[in-house]
């Protein structure tokens, strides 16, 4: 939903800057990696070992590489489909990685089960609501919108865990019982958008 709102805002940011890196020699896709590695390698490293505010600040910063592999393609003139491929791949590494980290810290560190069960909610419907999207594109089908996109999951994750290692209680367990039930109704809308999407192609 903030992809739509916040697009023509944050393009007006990153698109000088896409253009400099693409002078610089760099490419969409080398971004797209390095911002896929350094998050990943984040998420794995802190957050298992509980040290969430430095896990929410290096996450967040190399997640927001992945909006500057869309303005180097922009500043090329053209996107490929094998980098958008490789992109929507590694978004779901990230995701995962970072759910899964969450989880960890929640179980072992934390010793808090209800927060484990909801970092696992919100890993398995993260994937579940970029695959339905992705099935029903592949298949002629429109499955666009919902409250949860990428964006808002690595916003509303981020902000519990951040809150969370400055002293904040239950701010993790916030977060993610209110991702885990926004997530949801994000797939039921998709689901809802797909079928309604599949009578309209009906001949």
């Amino acid at each position: 939903m903030l992809n739509i709102f916040a697009r023509a805002s944050v393009s007006r940011v990153t698109d000088p800057i896409g253009v400099a890196l693409v002078r610089a020699g760099l490419t969409p896709n080398a971004m797209t990696i390095a911002g896929t590695a350094g998050a990943m390698i984040c998420a794995l490293v802190f957050f298992p070992n509980g040290f969430l505010l430095a896990g929410t600040f290096t996450v967040w910063g190399f997640a927001m590489l992945d909006l500057l592999d869309g303005a180097m393609a922009r500043a090329r003139g053209h996107g490929t489909p094998f980098g958008a491929v490789l992109d929507a791949t590694c978004d779901r590494l990230v995701d995962g990685a970072l759910f899964a980290a969450i989880a960890w810290w929640c179980f072992v560190i934390d010793d808090n089960h209800f927060a484990a069960a909801g970092a696992l909610t919100c890993l398995v419907l993260a994937q579940v609501i970029s695959y339905v999207k992705a099935r029903a594109e592949a298949s002629g089908l429109d499955a666009d919108g919902g409250l949860i996109e990428r964006a808002e999951r690595l916003i509303i994750a981020l902000v519990g865990t951040g809150l969370h290692g400055l002293g904040v209680p239950y701010a993790v367990d916030i977060s993610l019982s209110l991702l885990a039930l926004l997530s949801l109704i994000t797939l039921l809308q998709r689901m809802t958008t797909v079928a309604r999407s599949a009578r309209e192609a009906r001949p």
